[in-house]
């Protein structure tokens, strides 16, 4: 780089751009790269405090910050993503489709510590929504070694570091279970809010029954949705280690497999997750769903929307992480709860 002053700068070309901050008032770019400077920008730049400028003195060796910028994005980026123009140095990564968000982060780690190297992103395993930016990617200097390039492009092989998987339109069915809702004597509160649910993630409600605390009566419901065609059954009350809570009994009896029938959170521990052989899933929602604003089932849910198979050990690293603090307005996604996966 080579520093002149602003005076005798004009007719030079800005290698970057130039960003003005007034507090509390603006923050934007004032010059972009590529403008040549004139008389008339002498005043203003002087006001920005810039009394010298640096004018780009490449050789074949570096690389300039944008174009750095570029491919680091492109070691990210993914399908169902797209990239931002540069500012100010820096590319956004940006979300095309509805689906859940993966990373790699060991790899991640990887190119971070190659040094002079910046990849932000939100948090992966969560969903996401077309438009939701993903990382931001830079470099630290204005120019880099092409070779720390080379070395990040090796990290990242064939292979980008972001995964999103679209939501799938799954077809679901409901299995309400308590004598005093089968009665009548109270009225079923805890399907309006897995309907509610649902709609999150625009998925159909296929079938909806409601049973006795009996466990052929569970059973017979769960196989009649399945044989409905429902990739995912919803059973509701009935889960807790109470005598006469049938659920999860119901649930082995249909033929699936349960992968765990308990999760080390709160609130949810009385959660259930199974499958059946041709992966339909079922799962057992504590009474905790239907008053607690989030709790397991809605850390799990988006893994069963995006067609991954949540596994035993995934449940067990749901502990760390996984007490919620009941904060008086919960803010989930954008808090601790259930970052332990």
């Amino acid at each position: 780089m080579k520093k002149i002053r602003v005076e005798d700068a004009i007719g030079h070309i800005l290698p970057h751009d130039m960003t003005k901050i007034v507090k509390d008032e603006y923050k934007g770019v004032a010059f972009k790269k590529g403008h040549i400077i004139t008389e008339e920008d002498i005043p203003k730049l002087l006001d920005m405090g810039k009394e010298h400028i640096y004018i780009l003195e490449k050789n074949e060796n570096m690389v300039h910050e944008n174009e750095a910028a570029l491919i680091l994005a492109n070691i990210c980026k993914n399908d169902y993503m797209d990239i931002t123009d540069v500012v100010e140095g820096k590319i956004e990564i940006v979300a095309t489709e509805d689906g859940f968000f993966e990373i790699d982060t060991e790899r991640l780690f990887e190119l971070n510590f190659l040094g002079d190297i910046a990849i932000a992103t939100r948090t992966g395993n969560l969903p996401v929504k077309k438009g939701d930016v993903l990382a931001g990617t830079r470099i630290i200097p204005l120019l880099i070694d092409k070779k720390q390039l080379d070395r990040a492009e090796k990290i990242g092989g064939n292979t980008p570091l972001f995964k999103i998987t679209p939501f799938k339109k799954l077809k679901v069915g409901i299995v309400t279970t308590g004598s005093e809702v089968y009665n009548g004597r109270i009225t079923d509160k805890f399907t309006p809010v897995v309907k509610e649910k649902l709609k999150e993630y625009n998925l159909e409600l296929l079938h909806h029954e409601v049973c006795d605390d009996n466990t052929d009566m569970i059973k017979s419901a769960i196989t009649k949705i399945k044989d409905m065609g429902a990739n995912l059954i919803l059973c509701t009350g009935g889960m807790s280690v109470d005598p006469d809570d049938l659920t999860p009994a119901a649930i082995s009896r249909s033929g699936a497999q349960i992968i765990t029938h308990g999760t080390p959170t709160l609130p949810g521990s009385m959660f259930l997750v199974g499958y059946f052989k041709d992966e339909t899933a079922i799962m057992g929602l504590p009474g905790c769903v239907m008053y607690t604003k989030t709790t397991v089932f809605d850390i799990l849910f988006p893994y069963v929307v995006a067609g991954k198979k949540i596994t035993r050990e995934q449940i067990a690293r749901l502990g760390y992480g996984g007490y919620c603090l009941k904060c008086d307005v919960c803010h989930y996604p954008n808090c601790e709860f259930g970052k332990g996966v």
